[in-house]
């Protein structure tokens, strides 16, 4: 059917029907959790559909991914919440758009490698602070109070919890049991239906037939639903507004990129493909740019229904534009019987929702290791939930890289080392330094850990200048040195010149690739010169020993350093020994 390369390449008739079936599929799933996620981030249950529809054909389209099925994702309720109550729907729009700039632009900057290289900890410790956060959001509905106003703090949503537990409505706990029930009996015994739209159907039956006008109703709270998508409408982008949504619009491309990246990555795992992360940013970009000219929320890409995708056999990014159409083709034949929908019907969904991606199987195996990862972790969950997610993320990610570099201070290690000379390979040892055994005319050093910005100069401590005479010759073994940057390029250049200005040489040997490179890039190798630069320890000693060590150092020295030593000395090894 399709010839050409790509996502399409050799796509057939039959590759055809499968991905309508999926696509039929992650449709019907999508549109109780599209409606589900807007209510619950503060804005009509419309505004989730009409996300759905936009975002899933466009991020299928122009995505790189081949399986990714886009949308309004739980992920970003506690940030689209926030920003409704501080700033108001029309200013989420411009955040959205703005948003949809962004994530083009760090496609177009080939930036999508970077965000994979985010800490473990922060992206498991603020995934499972907004789980937590959308579950406690929805208790107020599955328990059918009355009055509650909602806040961005998380405290605050508790306390009206409590204050306003008299009003639980008995009916409201009924047809949100009938929801709950369905979502965990539906998929043990019928696995191939889809649970959340059994839960709507069954639990709005219930309403409708035996507690009708006794819970509120997605009619009841924000009006009918209309059968059509809004007209476009670009949204206010005044230099004003532009610039007070500037920090929201970043969260909301940052988060949209981590989740769309990690979706893809779920799917190259279970679809057999490999997703392009610039593209796959571009796509989500020009979707989120899309979907605010309708009126919809920021979206991404969203993991459990892009697993749905897969499972049910889809071929190729068509099954995600036909998710689109189907729920396109739904907001129009039978907008109107959504209206009847109950509010409670919709906590369980969400509710769920929470439960899965909590990741806490990750969450316990981190918290288990009580190390850094651990209190990385600890708190980028706590300031989630108390704080904001931009605050989690920032503090998190900064205490990472506190943590990163105190344990990177720790693994540095500098130690004299001479060779063994009994073994077979004459392998180095710091056993075999003494007083005694020292070489007094060429000083060998073990260098271990990154030189970088954030650990001390090793080569001017106190105990590495009272273990060389920097007037003779000094070896440093740099293959225990994985990374060098401008500040430990420093630390070697302020060592040559001393070495230098004392009438010593300096030699190096075993530099790893990163290291070659930046000592050549700043011209340290080119000052040092290539005959002081060795692959080998063995090539350096040899070297040194045949070009630095003077004979009449030598003379009279009992330390036997070397095996050479007996033949510069002009006495035999035993003699030499005693």
């Amino acid at each position: 059917m399709f010839k050409g390369r790509g996502r399409f390449e050799g796509y057939g008739k039959g590759d055809l029907r499968r991905d309508l079936i999926a696509g039929c599929i992650v449709g019907i799933i999508a549109i109780p959790l599209g409606m589900a996620f807007a209510i619950a981030s503060g804005v009509k249950p419309e505004t989730g559909i009409y996300t759905t529809i936009i975002a899933g054909v466009l991020i299928s389209l122009l995505g790189g991914s081949k399986f990714q099925i886009g949308g309004p994702t739980g992920a970003f309720i506690p940030i689209l919440l926030g920003i409704v109550l501080q700033y108001g729907y029309d200013k989420l729009l411009v955040a959205g758009f703005m948003a949809g700039i962004l994530l083009v632009l760090m496609g177009v900057l080939k930036l999508g490698a970077l965000i994979k290289f985010i800490p473990k900890p922060v992206t498991v410790g603020f995934t499972a602070g907004i789980a937590v956060t959308i579950f406690a959001g929805q208790i107020g509905n599955f328990l059918g109070l009355s009055g509650l106003e909602r806040h961005e703090s998380f405290l605050l949503n508790m306390k009206e919890l409590a204050v306003h537990i008299d009003t639980l409505n008995v009916y409201a706990v009924v047809v949100a049991g009938v929801c709950l029930a369905s979502l965990l009996l539906v998929p043990r015994f019928l696995p191939k239906v889809p649970p959340s739209l059994v839960g709507l159907l069954l639990s709005t039956l219930v309403a409708v037939l035996f507690m009708n006008g006794k819970v509120a109703t997605i009619g009841s709270a924000y009006g009918n639903i209309p059968a059509s998508l809004p007209s476009f409408r670009l949204p206010e982008l005044s230099w004003e507004n532009m610039r007070l949504m500037i920090g929201p619009a970043v969260v909301i491309a940052l988060l949209g990129g981590i989740e769309s990246l990690l979706s893809a990555v779920v799917a190259d795992g279970m679809g057999g493909s490999r997703h392009n992360s610039n593209r796959e940013l571009i796509g989500q970009g020009i979707a989120n740019m899309a979907v605010p000219l309708f009126g919809g929320i920021p979206a991404t890409g969203a993991i459990a229904r892009t697993a749905t995708n897969i499972k049910n056999g889809a071929v190729s990014p068509l099954s995600g534009i036909i998710h689109g159409l189907v729920v396109l083709l739904v907001l129009v034949l039978l907008a109107p019987y959504a209206s009847a929908i109950p509010l409670a019907a919709m906590a369980p969904i969400l509710m769920i929702v929470a439960w899965n991606m909590s990741e806490r199987k990750p969450f316990a195996k981190l918290f288990k290791l009580r190390n850094s990862d651990s209190v990385v972790l600890v708190v980028t969950f706590v300031l989630t939930v108390f704080t904001t997610l931009t605050t989690a993320v920032e503090a998190g990610l900064g205490l990472a890289v506190l943590l990163f570099v105190k344990r990177m201070a720790g693994e540095q290690r500098l130690d004299k080392v001479l060779p063994d000379r009994d073994g077979r390979r004459g392998k180095v040892s710091a056993s075999r330094v003494t007083a005694e055994s020292d070489c007094p005319q060429l000083g060998i050093f073990n260098v271990r850990g990154a030189l970088f910005f954030g650990v001390k100069n090793p080569f001017e401590t106190s105990g590495f200048m009272a273990s060389h005479d920097p007037s003779q010759t000094l070896l440093l073994r740099m293959g225990g040195v994985p990374l060098i940057d401008a500040s430990g390029e420093a630390s070697l250049q302020g060592l040559l010149k001393r070495v230098r200005a004392s009438g010593g040489t300096l030699l190096l040997s075993g530099l790893q690739p990163q290291p070659r490179r930046m000592l050549e890039k700043t011209g340290l190798l080119a000052d040092l010169g290539v005959e002081a630069c060795f692959a080998h320890t063995g090539e350096a000693i040899d070297a040194a020993l045949s070009r630095h060590v003077g004979a009449a150092g030598c003379a009279g020295c009992r330390a036997a350093a070397f095996r050479e030593c007996a033949a510069l000395s002009g006495k035999s090894d035993k003699e030499n020994a005693s």
